[in-house]
């Protein structure tokens, strides 16, 4: 039986000779969680023009040096209605917030220092040049790169877009992942469970967490121990850029994946993997489909999707990962670890890191308590409260 490989030996295999997949025009209303194929450059300055950031009056500067001043107001610029004439010596004209900054003005004074009457207005106090304006280009110039290509783009960012003046962008489409589910004893969940039987609960995490990634998620039925079953599951995963199976990858009588895929012609890169939970992981290509085989532990299976997984679907979408370590003091002493790199579920709570108690890779509750876990490296000696850890957030 081949010896386990590291945790960094198995992604490097995992990740090689990986391509972005193609990239395809959305509609800004549908762009947030995508993943931008190039980089973004604005359209327009912005703002587009000169801009009043207040309501009051927009005037020349050199008319107000020696306030309270008099000055004629001879017309009005509101936000989309601009005044079309020049303001000249002793003229203002009255002005609201975003309306564009008449042409020879060069401040604007703020309606609480100013007092109309009668088609006149009493300037009380000086203002400098540029006052309360917001200059062309002053949140981003024409021709400026906003974003970057592989951002993955948040509310923010489609809002920044939008702003760049893009209705459509382009971005690489979703990765197609099938799901698949083995095992006599699952039942989906909702269902009457019948004597022997556990609810399937990998999936609905696993789609969830595919979503979050920018994949889009393919729900096979679940596959029963047996040849034919299996079998049939793979075949219907056909399309897909990857492939995952959940469970039956030990090497138990009743863990068939393994030959199944290689009688459908896949070539297996990874029977396992030295580290905890997720031992019994297995990485094939099946044509060009990507096959992960992730443990039926609930736990362990979601461990191993963010470890493998989500940096898969990082590469095929061309997306930077923001995958700094980041490192945090341990709250209380950590046990020396053995030959298997350990991947503890935790807390953070007031600047440490705390493991949660049970670390059993089936327990799905500890596991929606952790924030993130800590890496506890292979025959990595005991460590004191104080000690700075290695931590993965569990932000999915």
């Amino acid at each position: 039986m081949a010896q386990p490989v590291s945790v960094d030996e198995a992604l490097s295999k995992i990740l090689a000779d990986v391509d972005p997949v193609a990239a395809e025009a959305v509609s800004l209303y549908e762009a947030r969680g995508r993943v931008l194929a190039a980089d973004l450059v604005a359209k327009l300055a912005q703002p587009p023009f000169d801009a009043s950031s207040m309501d009051g009056y927009a005037l020349r500067a050199a008319d107000i040096a020696d306030a309270p001043a008099h000055l004629a107001v001879i017309g009005e610029a509101a936000a989309g209605h601009a005044f079309a004439g020049t303001v000249g010596r002793g003229q203002a004209v009255r002005i609201f917030t975003g309306a564009p900054l008449p042409a020879g003005a060069d401040v604007v004074v703020m309606q609480e220092a100013a007092r109309e009457t009668g088609g006149s207005v009493t300037v009380l106090e000086p203002a400098p040049r540029g006052a309360n304006i917001r200059r062309r280009g002053y949140d981003f110039d024409e021709g400026q790169t906003m974003l970057g290509a592989g951002e993955m783009l948040d509310t923010r960012k489609v809002m920044l877009a939008a702003a760049m003046n893009h209705g459509t962008l382009s971005v690489r489409r979703r990765p197609v992942v099938a799901i698949l589910p083995t095992g006599d004893e699952l039942a989906e969940p909702g269902a009457e469970l019948r004597a022997g039987q556990i609810v399937s609960s990998v999936p609905a995490g696993l789609s969830a967490a595919i979503e979050a990634w920018g994949g889009k998620a393919s729900c096979l039925a679940i596959a029963r121990d047996t040849r034919e079953s299996l079998a049939t599951g793979i075949s219907g995963a056909r399309g897909a850029d990857i492939l995952v199976t959940i469970g039956g990858a030990s090497v138990g009588a009743h863990d068939l994946v393994q030959g199944v895929l290689e009688a459908a012609g896949a070539r297996m890169e990874i029977i396992r993997v030295a580290m905890r939970p997720g031992k019994p992981l297995m990485s094939a290509r099946l044509g060009s489909q990507r096959v992960l085989s992730l443990p039926g532990n609930p736990v362990a299976a979601l461990v191993c999707a963010r470890l493998f997984l989500k940096p898969l679907l990082d590469r095929m979408l061309g997306r930077v990962p923001n995958d700094a370590v980041e490192e945090v003091p341990l709250a209380s002493a950590l046990a020396a670890n053995g030959p298997r790199q350990h991947y503890l579920r935790a807390r953070r709570e007031g600047g440490t890191v705390t493991p949660l108690g049970d670390q059993d890779s089936s327990l799905v509750s500890v596991f929606a308590a952790a924030d993130c876990l800590i890496v506890h490296a292979p025959c990595a000696a005991t460590h004191d409260a104080g000690d700075m850890v290695p931590i993965i957030p569990l932000d999915f």
